[in-house]
């Protein structure tokens, strides 16, 4: 019984030497051709107007919240309102949106005439193209650089350094910083009490007893009740400040709802207590109460009021220019080397993968299936391109 050697499959993988010497058998191509491409690119970049990139780079305000945070800490519910309404995260990124917000890139655009400049009609496309021209961007030190490519050194350099005197302008409008935040909101309420307080005063006068002879007498029962009434309103704004950012299953919302209903109490009972009191003294009492919870009120307010006042001008939403930008002296682009060197592979690249498909067609030609594949495929692709 003689053993029968199995028959191998045919071995259809690619052979390297085959490879190889399809490589050598176009290696003229393959060398000359990069090259050439490499010089007619490196004599192009030559043609190219060069662009230059002026950069510039400055420090936006610093939070500076020491004396702030003191003072609120010391005034309990009122200091979570000013709270809410403060508080920056993170500035620079803020800053940074502010440079790339469409009204800075309208000022620039009207202050620099870039629609005729970038031959634009809308100032829609002048925008997309000034942001296809300036990169900004902010690093871990808080620093923010603006770098702005041109054809002029000293365009680039001008529209580099113009990006901060419009930011100037735009916080000049705007309350950024924390303390002109809270300057912002502690004048809005201060505003509101101080036509209460004028109001409740001359519903005192009306009452025929005057504010200083009240003041004389002991009330103090009648002051206490005002200043619970003013802690609960306090607390019930601090509240609704803290439903805007805060969820409801919050630890800190729980517990200024906790605090809120406190106070509330304290108030019903203390309510309760003057309910005793004959009802001629009750129009003036209830009149005392409002004018002393409206006074406690606006002496609140304005002493937190003048210490934002203060924080603002010491704060002074400084933007310190930390490098000016200076017209560039060396080009950035075109990089003629790079340009050259890019072109050079990529051709290769491109010539290499022809070449393989060159030789795996002639190869395929050979064997009378696979031609016969081929030429229905162009068969087909005659009858596509006839019907198209």
């Amino acid at each position: 019984m003689t053993d029968t050697v199995p028959q191998l499959p045919e071995d259809d993988e690619i052979n390297l030497l085959d490879l190889l010497q399809t490589i050598v058998d176009n290696l003229r191509l393959l060398v000359l051709g990069p090259l050439a491409v490499g010089v007619a690119a490196l004599g192009i970049s030559f043609a190219i107007k060069p662009t230059f990139t002026a950069e510039m780079s400055f420090l936006p305000p610093q939070q500076q919240q020491g004396m702030a945070a003191s003072m609120l800490a010391s005034l309990g519910a009122l200091g979570g309102i000013a709270g809410a309404a403060a508080g920056l995260k993170n500035p620079a990124d803020q800053y940074v949106a502010f440079l790339k917000s469409n009204s800075i890139e309208n000022a620039l655009i009207d202050r620099f005439k870039l629609l005729e400049r970038y031959d634009q009609e809308f100032k829609q496309d002048a925008r997309k193209t000034l942001e296809s021209k300036v990169k900004i961007s902010a690093g871990k030190d808080g620093i923010i650089k603006v770098e702005v490519d041109d054809e002029d050194p000293q365009f680039a350099a001008d529209l580099a350094n113009a990006h901060v005197d419009e930011l100037r302008k735009l916080m000049g409008r705007l309350a950024v910083t924390e303390a002109q935040q809270r300057r912002q909101f502690f004048e809005k309420q201060l505003e509101q009490t101080k036509n209460k307080l004028t109001q409740a005063e001359l519903a005192l006068r009306e009452t025929g007893v005057n504010a200083a002879v009240l003041k004389a007498n002991p009330a103090s029962a009648v002051a206490a009740v005002a200043a619970l009434q003013a802690q609960v309103t306090a607390q019930e704004v601090r509240v609704g400040a803290m439903r805007g950012y805060l969820a409801e299953t919050a630890p800190e919302f729980k517990q200024a709802l906790t605090e809120l209903a406190n106070l509330r109490n304290q108030l019903a009972k203390q309510s309760q207590q003057d309910k005793g009191q004959g009802t001629a003294q009750g129009d003036y009492v209830s009149a005392y109460r409002e004018f002393k919870y409206q006074e406690t009120l606006f002496e609140l307010f304005a002493k937190q009021f003048e210490v934002a006042k203060a924080d603002e001008a010491r704060e002074g939403a400084t933007i310190q220019v930390v490098d000016v930008a200076q017209p560039p002296e060396r080009k950035s682009k075109p990089k003629k080397a790079l340009v050259a060197i890019l072109s050079t592979l990529v051709t290769g690249f491109v010539l290499l993968l022809y070449v393989f498909i060159r030789q795996s067609l002639r190869n395929s030609a050979q064997d009378e299936e696979t031609a016969t594949k081929l030429q229905a495929l162009r068969q087909s692709w005659r009858k596509a391109l006839s019907k198209a």
